[in-house]
């Protein structure tokens, strides 16, 4: 499934940039957890306040720079590792913070393949706790794309631009 982006807000950032962020992570859900996520609008992120309690970030460096963030409500992310595992996974578990990290490293990947570029993307972090703040490239317009599942709301954060 294809999803259509408009440019960002200000076009500031190149809907060519987001557009594999969405078609990734369309794919990733609808694949590896059998949850069809509903894409809402993208809008610019103001602040360095991860959206939501448990944030999987993925670093890109190449032809790309900068850092696409998963951000999931901690009960979203439970229901999307234990339908991923197969099983009850511990939110408090090194499992819990694998599942995260390979969710985040999915999107990240199949988004890079699709971007026409050379990068590489980075081993992933793991963040969990209300009210995080994520370091970003500064000059560089975050886009937060906003989505919804019958498990609850997630966003990915994209904060990336080319490397000239």
């Amino acid at each position: 499934m294809q999803a259509q982006v408009t440019n960002p807000p200000q076009q500031k950032m190149s809907s060519k940039l987001i557009l594999p962020f969405v078609n990734s992570t369309m794919n990733v859900f609808t694949t590896m957890a059998k949850i069809t996520p509903v894409i809402a609008t993208p809008h610019l992120k103001e602040d360095s306040h991860a959206t939501y309690d448990v944030s999987g970030i993925i670093g890109f460096s190449g032809d790309i720079i900068g850092s696409v963030v998963v951000s999931f409500q901690l009960a979203t992310a439970s229901y999307l590792v234990n339908a991923l595992m197969g099983m009850p996974v511990d939110t408090k578990s090194s499992d819990f913070n694998d599942a995260i990290g390979e969710i985040a490293n999915m999107i990240a990947g199949n988004a890079k393949k699709d971007l026409g570029l050379v990068a590489s993307i980075g081993i992933p972090t793991v963040v969990i706790g209300s009210g995080h703040t994520i370091g970003r490239l500064s000059g560089v317009p975050c886009v937060v794309i906003p989505c919804h599942t019958s498990a609850g709301d997630f966003a990915v954060e994209v904060n990336i631009k080319p490397n000239k």
